[in-house]
């Protein structure tokens, strides 16, 4: 397979009230995803489906975020899901909780090895 990198989007989410890891991480994907409008799949004529979508989260509680709830956010594509230590945690003023920040990195490539055919 040649998987070759046709794009890189980067987005950030937060959860400011409820300290929910997951939520900020699924917030940080859709800022990746929802601020482009991509037709690369039609460009290089291949199903939408095709997309091999590489997903890197950082946040600063990697084993507090559920994976397998963020698979739903793709509509289509191969969505490959990993988190580690990074984003943010800001301690609130009156040190009652936290605000989470997270970070994403979202890169969609294609198997464009050439056929002899």
């Amino acid at each position: 397979m040649a998987k070759k990198r046709v794009v890189v989007q980067f987005g950030m989410g937060t959860s400011i009230r409820s300290r929910d890891y997951t939520q900020a991480a699924a917030r940080a994907i859709r800022d990746a995803l929802w601020h482009n409008s991509l037709n690369v799949a039609d460009a290089f004529g291949f199903a939408k489906q095709a997309m091999l979508i590489d997903v890197e989260i950082g946040v600063q509680q990697p084993g507090a975020v559920d994976v397998e709830a963020l698979y739903g956010i793709f509509p289509y594509g191969q969505p490959t899901i990993k988190v580690v230590t990074g984003g943010l945690d800001v301690t609130k003023p009156d040190a009652s909780g936290l605000t989470v920040i997270a970070n994403a990195a979202v890169i969609v490539s294609f198997d464009m090895e050439r056929s002899n055919g």
